[in-house]
């Protein structure tokens, strides 16, 4: 789809925050192959440059691309970043982060603070927010149903251990908020497990390495992996296809591999290593045990291991695209034989050259 086909007219400039990361990366990738004319890239003070400025060059845009090094945890740099933007696509985000008042900091309220000056500057006309699955509880659904847009979220994220999770429910809610109350043209993107070129660790929906051997807990679990090229043209097109304001899509892949298959291509195709398959009654049961114990605990045994994170990572559940490929016209580029494969060259490449 092109994009000057669909939309009214062509967008007078696309500002991207995150733009350096793994997946900003190929959104502006996706946009320059568009020939979106003005693209503005929030880059942070410590974040690495040299891929984006490859992409750029590849594309010869230097000329196109404005790269900004800024923090939006400033409302000034925030409205030097909105300035004439009409089309928002935040990717950045606070990841990797323990604290539940740093996660919050770095993604809830840099949200609002680029939210706040998008609306001062009177130019916006769609915000497209990148959440995750995370968010979903999946707590009340019956065994293998399938996950999708009209799935209820984390009502109480603090009972989850993750950190990234109670941030990315409270920046979604805030979206919502502003589109209900100020009229805000959002649209809220969920992908999967994004994978690719770049990644290295295994998703933790396959199993856990916590206890110095690695449990393999997904079994015959479908994965909802999406590959990275696939996931950025489906952020890309959320901002210029007509008609779906106030909408969410989750993004995952078709043919999606089972946690089993995953886990035994892995070790065709990187490296060897012994697992265990822990059987999904066990590792319920495991989790409910670890749950009691760290409540009794009070505190001192961390509640990582709680029936909340079972029924969210390892409950048996099917995944659906349908609403994206019907309402945004979406369709995976890279099949997923095609990206496995992709991905585990690169690690292989990886890990051959750590090898002596």
């Amino acid at each position: 789809m092109d994009s000057r086909e669909s939309l009214p007219h062509i967008p007078n400039l696309v500002l991207v925050t995150g733009a350096a990361g793994f997946l900003g990366g190929r959104v502006v990738d996706n946009l320059l192959e568009r020939g979106i004319a003005r693209i503005r890239c929030l880059v942070r003070p410590t974040g690495n440059w040299t891929r984006l400025r490859h992409t750029i060059e590849k594309h010869d845009a230097g000329s196109k691309v404005e790269l900004i090094s800024g923090n939006l945890l400033s409302r000034d740099d925030c409205s030097r970043l909105v300035h004439e933007a009409d089309i928002i696509y935040h990717l950045a985000a606070g990841t990797g982060l323990k604290a539940f008042s740093e996660a919050y900091l770095n993604s809830v309220v840099t949200t609002r603070n680029l939210l706040d000056a998008a609306l001062e500057n009177d130019a916006l006309r769609r915000f497209v927010n990148v959440s995750s699955f995370a968010v979903y509880t999946n707590r009340n659904k019956p065994m293998r149903c399938v996950l999708d847009e009209s799935c209820p979220v984390e009502e109480d994220p603090n009972s989850r251990s993750e950190a990234y999770c109670f941030a990315k429910v409270k920046q979604d809610e805030l979206v919502i908020e502003y589109g209900t109350k100020r009229n805000l043209p959002y649209v809220i993107l969920r992908p999967g497990n994004i994978y690719g070129p770049g990644k290295k660790s295994i998703p933790g929906r396959v199993g856990i390495d916590s206890f110095g051997l690695y449990l393999h807990l997904g079994g015959s679990n479908p994965l909802p992996l999406t590959y990275v090229d696939n996931c950025a043209e489906a952020i890309v097109l959320a901002g210029l296809v007509p008609g779906i304001e106030g909408e969410v899509f989750n993004i995952v892949d078709d043919n999606l591999p089972s946690s089993r298959r995953y886990l035994r291509l892995y070790k065709k195709n990187v490296k060897r290593f012994r697992s265990i398959y822990v059987p999904h009654a066990l590792s319920y049961l495991f989790c409910w045990i670890w749950e009691i114990c760290s409540k009794r605990s009070k505190g001192q045994l961390p509640p990582v291991f709680t029936r909340r994170e079972w029924w969210a990572t390892w409950k048996r559940t099917k995944y659906s695209n349908k609403k994206i490929k019907t309402r945004i016209g979406w369709t995976p580029r890279i099949s997923t034989n095609e990206g496995l494969k992709h991905f585990f060259e690169s690690l292989r490449s990886i890990s051959n050259s750590d090898c002596p």
